[in-house]
């Protein structure tokens, strides 16, 4: 097999690289040392298309998409690794540099809008800044815009609300205002990190929908931060699965829910409780993921595969292709059966 660090499905070809990450590392500074967050993550892009990065709480997506953004604490910086967004690398770019592709090029939508808008400026405002500063649009011209895009994105009577603050709104009604100021000037690429947290059901339908509507309208490319694979199974098109800063699954959502090359993806699609009936016992993973300054050597999920050897303890498996756009990381993800539970796999 071919190692590679990053798998793109042949069908998917079709649809220009928008965002092109290689080999990505980010380290940490803690009172324990220097740890890293990432480590090699590689993936594409595509316009029109959404890549989803999976995983658990704590895998290394959020700080990926900080990576790209320019949007790292003080305390991580990028270690390596290349980062292009149509061809501009964005990995050592200066902050003006980043201060004129911001919302012109690369948006960004955070899980808490409350938190991301200011609280002492009118939505119109913030909406309406983008236009200012990249645009050189008036106030007046830039308040229009911003009511053109609050009815875009769904907000009733934008006319009347241009001029609220943040606390007036719901919780759904602020990210769609957080949406419009990621878009409004239609950028190449939008980040959505974890964009439905804390809403209800219905209100993230709602939301996914509209992200959805607004990447065909402006056949932008959208990266996906989640942990909910039903999110992931209806809205991406490619998947990338990460685990302990790592990619350790990649490929076309179809092929890797329904046929996963990784005990850690495979355990993910099996806790799903799809059939569960009452009094049952639900399947999950044992224990947790390793803290970032006890990444043992080799495979990063050993201490809870059940396919764990020797091999895995010494070796850590590099991200290799297992079919046509697809890749893994695991020594032995040829045993992997999508028919056999994954405890009886071993066997």
């Amino acid at each position: 097999m071919t190692e590679t660090t990053q798998a793109v499905p042949p069908s998917e070809n079709s649809h220009p690289v928008v965002l092109r990450v290689e080999g990505l590392d980010v380290d940490i500074r803690t009172p324990f040392g220097t740890v890293r967050a990432v480590s090699s993550a590689g993936f594409v892009a595509r316009a029109g298309q959404t890549l989803a990065l999976l995983g658990e709480s704590g895998c290394g997506k959020s700080m990926t998409a900080k990576a790209i953004a320019g949007l790292l604490d003080p305390v991580a910086h990028v270690a390596g690794g290349s980062m292009q967004l149509e061809g501009k690398e964005l990995a050592g770019m200066g902050a003006k540099q980043r201060r004129k592709i911001a919302g012109a090029e690369l948006g960004i939508v955070f899980q808490d809008a409350l938190t991301a808008l200011n609280p002492v400026y009118p939505v119109g405002v913030q909406i309406g800044e983008s236009f200012r500063i990249h645009r050189g649009l008036s106030a007046a011209d830039a308040r229009k815009e911003a009511i053109a895009l609050m009815e875009r994105v769904g907000i009733p009577r934008p006319e009347s609300r241009v001029d609220s603050y943040p606390h007036q709104f719901s919780g759904g009604m602020r990210q769609r205002i957080l949406i419009a100021t990621a878009v409004a000037l239609s950028p190449r690429l939008l980040i959505a990190d974890e964009p439905t947290t804390a809403l209800d059901v219905t209100v993230q339908a709602q939301i996914m929908d509209l992200l959805r509507r607004l990447r065909e309208e402006e056949d932008m490319a959208v990266v996906l931060i989640t942990h909910d694979l039903a999110v992931v199974a209806e809205e991406a098109d490619t998947v990338c699965v990460m685990y302990a800063g790592n990619v350790v699954e990649s490929g076309a959502v179809e092929e890797v829910f329904a046929n996963p090359r990784h005990p850690y993806t495979k355990g993910l699609l099996e806790s799903v409780p799809t059939d569960a009936e009452r009094g049952a016992t639900l399947s999950s993973i044992p224990g947790s993921p390793p803290e970032l300054k006890n990444i043992p050597p080799g495979c990063v999920y050993q201490d809870r595969c059940p396919l764990a050897q020797e091999i895995c303890r010494a070796e850590r498996p590099a991200l290799r292709e297992t079919g046509p756009g697809r890749a893994a990381a695991c020594h032995f993800s040829e045993l992997l059966d999508s028919r056999i539970p994954l405890q009886e796999t071993k066997s």
